[in-house]
């Protein structure tokens, strides 16, 4: 094989596998320190996580980061920072499940109505923050905080109360959707090949969403000319701008973009487990998606992966807390410790990728000189 696609593979694995092995390490100290046994805890996750019931609650967990890791990846893709996936996907998912809650329709119409609503949402709350960059230069970072505040201590605050079913529940929300607003599970196919899911665990259909949006991104970002002039505008908007690529379209085109993804990451709640929206609506996706994308270098198949080993995490978490072996807190230093020490060895990779892309164009050059 040859020596430098050795090396080139070998620089693709080092970083991750660097920063699990740092995550393990530094959680085997907080554990030893805190008084609880590290080869039990992780025995007891790796035995827990093999469980098919295990593997449902994971692919639950990971289904909602994998989108909200997505809606993050395509503005850094424009070297855009939108953080404004928390406030986009909970006020999108608040008016689908008002919309939806208010007729029955065939049901795949119904469910697409609600989709569609939340994708719509999703793409107006981002792209006013996409409107102000490109016609005040409102930097985005500070537009998403502002519009993530708004969103859900204001306007979704403030219109809860409107639509509450029953005041006298203790936890309030809007009516439930109608059957036919409802996505199926995927229990029956996953049976096919294993046996009957217990415990009440279902799998969301959403999950086939996630995998579908996944598909487009990496298309369209890897092998289309629209891809091509967002990577292009994201790593050098000057040089993309002289190539004729209108860098505010792009702009407003990207945050557009990811509003969309961003107000599918609460269907699994809406479509797939409360059918409404209430008081203990799942939230802090937006920021957790975040890290997914950082971990997962913004790449579809990365993404994935890490977004399948913080749902990991998530579900290992009560676990430990029932068996009593080690505090739940251990696995978000376990998650803060792989995004922080993997950030920190893609740079380190970088560097070393454009050392020796820098001595080839310099053996390059000697040979023809």
């Amino acid at each position: 094989m040859n020596a430098g696609l050795v090396r080139r593979v070998g620089l693709a694995v080092a970083a991750p596998l660097v920063a699990a092995v740092v995550a393990i390490l530094v959680s085997s100290i907080v554990l030893q320190v805190s008084g609880s046994n590290p080869y039990e805890t992780f025995k007891t996750m790796l035995e827990n996580g093999t469980k098919l019931e295990t593997l449902i609650d994971m692919l639950n967990r990971a289904t909602p980061l994998y989108l909200s890791a997505v809606a993050a990846a395509i503005g850094f893709r424009m070297n855009l920072f939108n953080i404004g996936v928390e406030g986009q996907y909970i006020l999108a998912a608040f008016l689908a499940a008002v919309v939806g809650a208010q007729f029955e329709l065939w049901a795949p119409l119904h469910i697409a109505v609600i989709m569609l609503t939340a994708m719509i949402v999703g793409a107006a709350w981002s792209g006013l923050a996409g409107l102000l960059k490109v016609t005040r230069g409102v930097n985005e970072v500070i537009s998403t905080i502002m519009l993530n505040f708004i969103a859900v201590g204001g306007l979704v605050a403030g219109l809860l109360p409107r639509f509450i079913d029953d005041p006298t529940a203790a936890n309030q929300g809007t009516p439930q959707i109608a059957d036919s607003g409802r996505l199926p599970d995927l229990n029956s196919w996953v049976e096919v090949f294993t046996r009957e899911i217990t415990k009440g665990r279902r799998l969301t259909g959403v999950l086939l969403v996630a995998i579908v949006v996944g598909i487009i991104y990496h298309v369209v970002l890897n092998r289309s000319r629209f891809g091509y002039d967002i990577r292009a505008s994201g790593m050098n908007p000057d040089a993309a701008r002289v190539g004729g690529v209108p860098p505010k379209r792009m702009i407003l085109i990207a945050m557009i973009g990811g509003g969309l993804v961003a107000g599918l990451v609460g269907m699994p709640e809406v479509l797939s487990d409360t059918h409404a929206y209430d008081q203990g609506f799942v939230q802090g996706l937006g920021f957790a998606g975040i890290a997914v994308a950082l971990l997962g270098r913004n790449t579809a198949p990365g993404m994935a992966i890490a977004a399948l080993l913080f749902g990991f995490l998530d579900s290992s978490s009560a676990v430990l807390q029932v068996s009593n072996l080690a505090s739940s807190e251990i696995v978000v230093i376990m998650q803060a410790t792989i995004l922080l020490v993997a950030v920190i060895a893609y740079e380190v990779v970088n560097r070393i990728r454009q050392r020796d892309e820098v001595k080839r164009a310099a053996h390059m050059v000697e040979a023809t000189a």
